[in-house]
């Protein structure tokens, strides 16, 4: 046997657990009362605290973290203000940094966050990397590299993703081709940027399409403006109803002005198409109404979306934070709604992305966090890195933090 773990709280499970693996499968989850199998060669004692599945994060725009030095403070002021009118012009702005980079830059800079998904049990993420004539190919260059480094730890999808327009910046679909024949998991989208609305469903169709011919998801990011009149998040649904398509729609923050009759059809549409949503709504001050979808029957996730970049200056790339923010965003703090955005970084998470949705049960993977808290709430509360993260059976971090306080002044 490779892994015990004793002692352990589960969610919406009485008494404390123990968990074993062997040649990372799960063979045991049950009481602590019954007699434990021996012989293991790890052994860890959880101390009555929460273990759960790992963390999944469907939204990362890994090829730009830790950027915002470079970028400086024009895009970041121009995003996050008022109702995000400026959303375009925060783009724009942003796009600077990408003419002189290299894929060792962006790799240096995203093995740092990389390390940190290890340590905050982020088992996988959905990894945006731009392609334009700027960037050419360095982002996915650097995320493929970073992909087979990290793949015993971390599931890394790279997502090609024509971020600054796909019609109005000639050459770029050509590179998105290019991109998913170097291996590229995901075709990205971000149709709601172009100069028209023909043009945006242009867009949509293009990468849809490309989708289909290379068997490929589809994660594009649809009306992330303060903008009632966009309809993207429509004609990302048609098409994949229209081809079989699957994939995400990402941010999608219109939909919180959208009149309650189109939005109804919409959600409609949007289940019909198996479309799954990511919200990151601790970087804009405009969000999905996640709770509304998932009431209807969408999968829902959150994401951490940025990390110091020219669209939000903090980040970990811990998805507890990421949570503990959602709670106060989006005024849901009672024990069943953290419960919710505890499954939307991790069960609901892995549904979005398209992976197999495994809980701790017998015969699935042994992948798993031990958490610093009892409870989901204790949990988000403190958000800080779990104790051990256990992939595939074996621990591949743990963390522990001690304060030693100096006797009182006589």
């Amino acid at each position: 046997m490779d892994l015990l773990v004793r002692n352990a709280a589960r969610r919406d499970r009485p008494g404390r657990w123990m968990l074993a693996a062997d040649h990372g499968i799960l063979t045991v989850v049950a009481p602590e009362d019954r007699d434990a199998p021996g012989g293991a060669t790890t052994v860890i004692d959880a101390e009555g605290n929460l273990v759960t599945e790992p963390f999944a994060d469907a939204h990362l725009h890994l090829c730009k973290v830790h950027t915002l030095d470079l970028a400086g403070s024009r895009a970041l002021e121009a995003y996050t203000g008022g109702s995000m009118g400026a959303a375009m012009a925060a783009i724009e702005a942003a796009a600077a940094v990408k003419r002189d980079q290299t894929a060792a830059a962006v790799a240096d800079r995203a093995r740092r966050a990389l390390t940190e998904s290890v340590r905050h049990g982020v088992r996988a993420v959905q990894a945006f990397a731009d392609v334009d004539p700027d960037a050419g190919l360095t982002g996915v260059e650097a995320l493929l590299a970073l992909r087979e480094e990290f793949r015993d730890r971390v599931e890394v999808r790279v997502v090609a993703f024509p971020q600054d327009g796909l019609l109005r910046r000639p050459g770029t679909e050509e590179l998105v081709s290019e991109a998913v024949r170097l291996g590229a998991d995901v075709v990205g989208g971000i149709p709601w940027i172009e100069y028209t609305d023909a043009d945006a469903a242009e867009h949509v169709r293009r990468m849809v399409e490309l989708a289909r011919r290379t068997g490929r998801r589809v994660a594009m990011l649809v009306d992330d403006a303060g903008d009632p009149g966009l309809r993207t998040t429509e004609m990302l649904a048609s098409a994949l109803l229209a081809t079989g398509v699957r994939g995400s729609a990402q941010h999608a923050r219109a939909m919180a002005l959208y009149p309650e009759p189109y939005l109804r059809r919409l959600v409609g549409l949007c289940r019909a198409a198996g479309l799954g949503f990511v919200s990151d709504p601790h970087t804009g001050p405009l969000h999905l109404p996640v709770f509304a979808l998932a009431d209807a029957g969408l999968p829902v996730a959150l994401g951490q979306d940025d990390i110091e970049d020219a669209y939000y200056p903090f980040g970990r790339h811990n998805l507890l934070e990421v949570a503990f923010l959602a709670a106060h965003l989006l005024d849901a703090r009672a024990d069943a709604a953290l419960d919710r955005l505890y499954d939307m970084v991790s069960l609901e998470a892995a549904r979005v992305l398209g992976r197999p949705v495994h809980r701790l049960v017998p015969g699935a993977p042994a992948d798993l966090v031990v958490l610093e808290g009892r409870t989901v709430r204790q949990a988000l509360a403190l958000h800080a890195p779990p104790r051990h993260v256990v992939v595939g059976g074996r621990v591949v971090a743990s963390t522990r933090t001690r304060t030693e306080f100096s006797p009182p002044a006589r």
